[in-house]
């Protein structure tokens, strides 16, 4: 397998620029998300990775070898659609030997390696069917087959997973990070779920217009924010106000940093605990959702969120007055430079 490695690339189309001197490295072996909001550049990126784009500058290599001018059939990829993409017309086995027989790979070797591909994504017996007698889940496990069964040293998912419901999308989590651990492909997948990218990643980039604003891994991107950008949009922040600050034990400079506390870092009470940073709020709303609840406050005038086990919240109406409370060690402290 090979790392990628992209530097300086720029792309515009027309007068808007996709992506302004983007400079990132997918380590070989690693599972890397490309995560952002709509026109952020991470599928230009994506599709500039793997040939279907060429850069206007800059530079990108796959193993020792630079390919930013190579055609995208040359660069020894694997690719995997949002849509699938598999031949009606052809069987499973078909659908997954298809590049095989394009790179012109003996019979022999076909079927041995078609059959590899299909034990590895659990669907060994499923051959000889086709795509419309599979469920949506089997025929994203076919996709990744025939992504998969070339040996390609990169492999790239555009939003693979999300035309699944919720309850198939949290299975093929487990299971596309399973395979990608078994064949130790580096793979590199854009999609716009935080939880996705938080779950199936071994490093996230965050990107808006056409720049990487962060890039670490799920922990350090979430526990360390470096702007109120990759704090909200990589989960979501309660913002302290400023004039809330006095009394609170904060981990930074006042004057340099804002701060800001994360919904399941909260703990809701009717009265003033004795220990760590706490504040007067009036509970809005609370949304019950199963285990877990939602509740909406007000704290100096501002909109904050808390995320708690339901039976672990008092039971009190809208409009009481309450305290928010949290560890001084949850508390993120953001540049205020690099704020909005």
């Amino acid at each position: 397998m090979s790392s990628v490695e992209v530097r300086n690339i720029t792309k515009s189309f027309g007068r808007a620029r996709a992506l302004d001197d983007v400079s990132i490295t997918f380590e070989d072996g690693g599972f890397f998300a490309l995560l952002g909001p709509s026109g952020s550049g991470k599928t230009t990126l994506l599709r500039t990775i793997a040939g279907f784009s060429f850069p206007d500058t800059g530079t990108i290599r796959i193993g020792a070898r630079n390919v930013e001018a190579v055609p995208v059939e040359k660069r020894d990829i694997g690719m995997m659609f949002q849509s699938y993409a598999l031949f009606p017309n052809m069987s499973v086995a078909d659908n997954v030997g298809f590049g095989l027989r394009v790179r012109r790979v003996g019979a022999a070797e076909e079927r041995r390696r078609v059959a590899e591909a299909l034990d590895l994504v659990q669907l060994g017996d499923k051959g000889g069917r086709m795509p419309h007698q599979l469920s949506g889940g089997q025929r994203q496990r076919v996709a990744l087959a025939r992504a998969i069964v070339t040996q390609p040293k990169v492999l790239l998912l555009d939003e693979p997973l999300s035309a699944l419901d919720k309850t198939l999308r949290v299975d093929m989590q487990i299971e596309l990070k399973r395979i990608q651990r078994e064949v130790g492909i580096t793979t590199i997948f854009v999609t716009h779920d935080q939880e996705e990218a938080l779950t199936l990643s071994d490093r996230i980039g965050i990107l808006r217009d056409g720049r990487i604003v962060q890039a670490g891994t799920p922990r350090e991107v979430y526990d360390h924010p470096n702007s109120a950008f990759a704090a909200t949009f990589l989960g979501e922040a309660n913002w302290l106000p400023d004039a809330a600050l006095e009394g609170l034990q904060l981990p930074g400079d006042r004057t340099r940093h804002r701060f800001a506390v994360r919904p399941e870092a909260l703990t809701l009470t009717d009265g003033r605990p004795a220990t760590g940073n706490a504040l007067s709020a009036r509970l809005e709303q609370r949304v019950f959702a199963g285990a877990m609840a939602t509740c909406l406050v007000r704290v100096d005038g501002e909109p904050w969120k808390l995320v708690a086990r339901d039976r672990d919240l008092p039971e009190m109406a809208p409009g009481s007055e309450v305290w928010v409370s949290w560890t001084p060690e949850d508390t993120l402290a953001v540049p205020r430079e690099a704020a909005t």
